[in-house]
């Protein structure tokens, strides 16, 4: 069978790796716009690096009526716990020789003010009955919370009221190396080709029912067939999803969101003093990918705080692409949808366009706001962000991600963004369950797929806390996060 991908990040090459593990039979090629892989939304800096697992967003637990909702973080530490099992395979399999040139333990800390203190102690107390944090600490006290995230706190006045919480085991990820191991691996071992330099400008159906993929490398045109054909495009799914022709295309359009970080280059010392990724509370109105968060990078063995993000309304659908690749992409039929999200989120579009024109003065104000006097403390640059582009379906503006397939399992697309990156083994081993059902009926696949995840099932992992901490232990060790002792 021939499949093809579209977008080498870290979505594409992920299924191109598990699919091709799972069944090597499979005729599997990667297009690719830019020239090498995890270039895109998957690079080091275009992203926060953060492995989501729900320690420490305050989105992943919404408020509904002073009411703690639990259920979204469950799923995604879940998830999460599904892809470190991943990863751990890509160490066994020495695709990775060094854990730490993609994943470093870093503190992942939630900080709150006074008046969000009570929700931050709701949140803890719903959060760690659980066994995913049974390990999570809080804390009022503001030497304890000093301790934890020192350049957040050394000069902050005393007196401020301040709330946080901690759990030790969190992780920095750069995508863009997993990404780039895993593309090498996927070629040189598996037989994977990769097409570079290829952009796709359209998709559909041939008189033979195959696909038809219409793209231009280097300048040339070229066309590529496909019986199974994945589209992990970032942003560029949403185009080729309208010229499919598919019946569930009119029901979707997306929604671009742009950002902007700080960043500041820092020593070794100056990483261990401050070993955390410390998120607050977004602002009104602000797209739950604005929540402010000061952050350790490790990106190639060198160490950098990031400070952001800074969102930006840019009409366009990839970084890279212009503003007449997005007009062109919208239908008549989207238009009622996007004049619904202009009026229903008017306070998110004026807040998107006010943060647009920021400047490198103001930036620098939240960051003191965030975290007295690290603003002159370090040399902090602007810089750019990718390029995220929501779903609007049905009219209404969604902020995760969803997979589509079609009716016929020939076609699959990823649209949207959170928590993306870090759950994409997950995500990638549950497209492949839907576009291509028939691997999972072989045997020999079905034992490789309990090599690779041990325990895949959410549920189990959620319910059962013996099953959960032995995954984690065992992999975490692999990883090389490990849980400190009692102090």
């Amino acid at each position: 069978m021939n499949v093809v991908i579209i977008g080498a990040g870290i979505m594409g090459t992920t299924f191109a790796t598990l699919a091709k593990e799972l069944a090597p039979d499979l005729d599997i090629t990667i297009l690719e716009r830019l020239d090498k892989a995890g270039a895109g939304n998957s690079s080091a800096f275009w992203n926060a690096g953060t492995g989501h697992e729900a320690n420490c967003e305050l989105n992943y637990t919404p408020v509904d009526e002073e009411v703690i909702s639990v259920e979204k973080a469950l799923k995604i530490h879940a998830q999460f716990n599904v892809a470190k099992q991943f990863w751990a395979y890509l160490l066994d399999k020495g695709v990775v020789k060094d854990p730490k040139t993609f994943i470093n333990q870093t503190r992942h800390c939630t900080i709150v003010s006074e008046s969000s203190i009570e929700e931050l102690r709701l949140r803890f107390k719903e959060m760690s009955a659980h066994h995913f944090f049974e390990h999570m600490r809080y804390s009022e006290d503001f030497d304890e919370i000093k301790s934890w995230i020192p350049y957040t706190m050394e000069e902050r006045p005393r007196h401020e009221k301040m709330a946080a919480t901690v759990i030790e085991t969190g992780t920095d990820v750069n995508f863009g190396a997993l990404t780039e191991y895993m593309a090498a691996y996927a070629v040189n071992k598996l037989g994977v080709k990769i097409e570079y330099g290829t952009h796709v400008k359209r998709v559909h159906r041939s008189p033979t029912g195959r696909w038809l993929i219409e793209a231009v490398t280097n300048g040339t045109p070229v066309q590529h067939r496909a019986d199974v054909l994945f589209v992990g495009a970032g942003g560029g799914a949403f185009p080729l999803l309208k010229k499919s022709h598919l019946p569930f295309r009119n029901r979707f359009a997306g929604f671009p969101v742009g950002g902007r970080f700080l960043k500041a280059s820092i020593t070794e010392e100056q990483a261990q003093k401050y070993r955390a990724k410390t998120y607050g509370k977004a602002k009104v109105g602000a797209p739950p990918m604005s929540v402010p968060h000061l952050d350790l990078r490790v990106v190639d063995g060198k160490h950098y705080l990031l400070f952001g993000p800074f969102a930006s309304f840019k009409p366009v659908l990839e970084k890279g692409r212009g503003f007449f690749d997005y007009l062109s992409s919208i239908r008549l039929h989207d238009l009622p949808g996007l004049l619904n999200v202009a009026l229903e989120h008017f306070p998110l579009v004026k807040y998107l366009v006010s943060e647009t024109f920021k400047g490198e003065k103001s930036m620098l104000e939240e960051l003191e706001s965030f975290a007295p006097g690290l603003s002159k403390k370090f040399d902090w640059k602007p810089i750019e962000a990718g390029q995220r582009v929501q779903i609007i379906k049905d009219g209404d503006l969604q902020m995760g991600t969803e997979i589509l397939v079609s009716q016929d399992k020939t076609y699959g697309t990823l649209l949207g963004a959170s928590p993306g990156a870090s759950v994409s083994p997950e995500v990638m081993l549950r497209c492949l369950e839907q576009l291509l059902p028939a691997i999972f009926s072989r045997e020999d696949a079905l034992e490789k797929r309990n090599r690779i995840f041990p325990e895949d099932d959410l549920n189990t992992l959620i319910n059962q806390p013996d099953r959960y901490r032995e995954i984690r232990d065992a992999v975490n060790e692999k990883l090389g996060i490990t849980q400190p002792g009692p102090e």
